[in-house]
């Protein structure tokens, strides 16, 4: 095979591979396919750049740019006018049908709670990405809009049109940035969209490409002739935008008429918690495509469709009190403790104020009556203070600690970052907190330590840091409240069992600065043992594709503390010293889809999902028609139930184990 051909393939491969697992969340290649495939391309388009085209999967890397350039849109980006009950969605159908006499087939799709934006594509190439901005004139994102993989770069067939989408962040995604940016004293972002709005607008699109955005595409505008003649409605537009490459939102319906909107509208109210994107509404469009142009548009939004919004979920309460909480890294974080209120299906009592910059922002005083909602309808937090509720100004304004909640030391600022810090590396919060990380499921879980036990054991000085557990016998485990011999005996099995987790998680426990655990496996991935990740300079950190410049100094200055290096010198003398395991990979699984629910008496769901993963397989947190397997441990939740109404196989802990014997 040619050059030019092989690259031809590589690209095709890749993209279709992209294609399976972004939008029709079916892998088409194994981990380690798609990564041998893509180094090769890589080096290919290096040695040969003049094979080098705009829809290379390697151009989703991102690049630097110097700002954004306003580009004037070819068909205008409209608003749309809101609905807020049944009553208002039936006067908007009795004016639309009212010409027509008869009744209209409608279109619902969930409206999307993230940033419009269109893309243009020329033979079936993406050649132009743009902002909503004004409707008239956006800006030209189009090397960040390359960079999110449900953004095709090369269509399934050589079509010229526009299509406009959504682009947003998942929830868990949005969680795990803001969990990043509270451990590092960063602003976080008040929601999803917010999040997705800034990450899609950084000059560095390195940076998107790092943010797990996506994309749902909800019309397009089809350039040529025979499209429009064959395409005669809008959910006949949306199946042939699924057919050349774009994520459509799997729950659009097509309904008879309004009794099949609203139903629609009432039936996602509560469901849409379930999802792992924020929803605000409902997008309710005439079906018909020459009925949309015979009725066309107002000055600001089209008079065919129309958007049903879900009433706010937020609430009213009184703060109580801010409690301070010294977290692993030192940082100081500010909790609100409200009266009980409901709120999105829960009583909440307590909500994050981020940091002290975001009081004093808000001007929240002990004694206000504030707004809280949930932010992606996960995460409680004031949102504002509701002054005419009481006399806010005879309220004393919130003052900033100036020391640490828990040890009394000074508080201090560290440079670029938001957040007060322990200047005392020795308070007994962090070293709790630290303790209780290295404990947690995410790192070395290790079953019945939790935060009481270990209070417990730094109280009476048994331990220090996360080594001292590995130094506890029964005897001393013996000598808490409340432990008892079979006690004592299950935490110290629990503790010592703990020993042969792999690598990657003993790096996550470490607790490193701005390491999590993906970026643990990659660090593995790289250097397969202690020795290798001292000897690692500070070029190699930088040069690892997934390790940002500021990650590679923290991990490089790490490795390089006398403190930590008589940690880890500890860790390997109590037999300690794993190396990156080198698992064998295979096609098993591949295109299989799994769902964990339950407690797995083998292993971990962690070790479960890493065992799928390694067999080609993929995990999901959610049950859907498109799940393959629900493997169900002792406890099973509600995915159990999810799973049997849909038909879905499921399968006991024996016999995945069989499956992938």
């Amino acid at each position: 095979m040619e050059i030019q051909e092989r690259i031809e393939y590589l690209k095709d491969e890749i993209n279709k591979s992209n294609y399976k697992y972004y939008v029709e969340e079916n892998p088409y290649l194994s981990d380690f396919e798609y990564d041998k495939m893509f180094a090769e391309l890589k080096e290919l388009e290096t040695k040969f750049p003049m094979f080098k085209t705009p829809d290379s999967p390697t151009l989703r890397v991102g690049s630097i740019s110097e700002k954004f350039l306003p580009h004037k849109h070819k068909y205008r980006l409209y608003s749309l006018d809101n609905t807020y009950n049944e009553e208002e969605l039936k006067l908007w159908y009795e004016r639309v049908c009212k010409e027509y006499e008869q009744e209209l087939e409608l279109v619902c799709e969930l409206k999307i709670d993230g940033l419009a934006i269109a893309l243009t594509y020329e033979n079936g190439l993406f050649k132009l990405g743009v902002t909503r901005g004004d409707g008239v004139t956006g800006e030209d994102i189009t090397p960040n809009l390359k960079t999110i993989k449900a953004v095709p770069l090369k269509l399934f067939a050589p079509k010229n049109l526009e299509v406009r989408g959504e682009i947003y962040m998942p929830k868990t995604s949005f969680e795990k940035l803001n969990q990043k940016a509270l451990e590092t004293g960063e602003k976080v972002f008040a929601n999803p969209r917010n999040a997705a709005s800034g990450s899609l607008r950084q000059l560095d699109s390195t940076i998107t490409a790092q943010r797990d955005l996506s994309m749902f595409t909800y019309t397009g505008i089809f350039e040529d002739p025979i499209d429009n003649k064959e395409i005669k409605t809008h959910y006949e537009g949306m199946q042939k935008l699924t057919k050349l490459g774009f994520k459509v939102n799997p729950n659009i319906r097509l309904v008879k008429n309004i009794q099949g909107a609203i139903d629609y509208c009432k039936e996602w109210e509560t469901k849409r918690f379930d999802l792992d994107y924020a929803t605000d509404g409902v997008v309710i469009k005439v079906n018909n495509i020459a009925i949309q142009k015979d009725l066309g548009y107002t000055a600001r939004a089209p008079k065919w469709a129309t958007a049903f919004k879900f009433p706010p979920e937020e609430a009213a309460t009184k703060l109580l009190d801010i409690e301070l909480n010294t977290g692993k890294t030192g940082i100081v974080t500010p909790v609100a403790v409200l009266e009980p209120v409901h709120l999105a299906g829960s009583v909440v009592s307590r909500a994050s104020l981020h940091n002290f910059d975001e009081i004093k922002r808000l001007d929240v005083r002990i004694g206000d009556t504030v707004l809280i909602k949930k932010a992606a309808e996960i995460i409680p937090k004031v949102i504002k203070v509701i002054r005419n509720a009481q006399n806010h100004q005879d309220l004393p304004i919130y003052q900033a600690p100036t020391r640490c909640p828990a040890c009394n030391s000074e508080l201090i600022e560290r440079e670029n970052e938001v957040g007060l810090y322990c200047s005392n590396p020795k308070c007994p919060q962090v070293v709790c907190a630290k303790i209780e990380y290295w404990a947690s499921k995410e790192a070395m879980d290790i079953d019945y330590v939790g935060p009481a036990l270990i209070k417990q054991l730094y109280d009476k000085k048994f331990i220090s840091n996360p080594i001292d557990l590995y130094k506890l016998t029964i005897e001393d485990l013996m000598q808490l409240d409340l432990v008892k011999e079979k006690s004592a005996s299950n935490i110290y099995n629990s503790i010592q069992n703990s020993k042969q987790r792999p690598l990657n998680r003993i790096i996550t426990a470490l607790g490193i600065r701005h390491v999590g655990k993906e970026t643990a496996d990659i660090l593995v991935g790289e250097f397969p043992s202690f020795d290798a990740l001292k000897s690692a300079t500070l070029e190699d950190l930088c040069n690892i594709e997934g390790i940002g410049d500021i990650i590679a100094k923290s991990v490089y200055e790490f490795f390089r503390d006398e403190e930590n290096l008589k940690l880890i010198d500890e860790l390997i003398a109590l037999g300690i010293n794993p190396q990156a395991e080198e698992r064998t990979k295979t096609n098993k699984l591949e295109g299989k889809t799994f769902v964990l629910t339950g407690t797995l008496s083998s292993m971990t769901r962690d070790e479960a999902s890493d065992l799928i993963k390694s067999h080609g397989g993929k995990t999901s947190s959610s049950v859907s028609k498109k799940t393959s397997y629900v493997v169900a441990g002792e406890n099973p939740g509600s995915k159990l139930d999810k799973a049997q109404n849909l038909g879905v196989i499921i399968l006991t802990e024996n016999d995945f184990l069989e499956m992938i014997k």
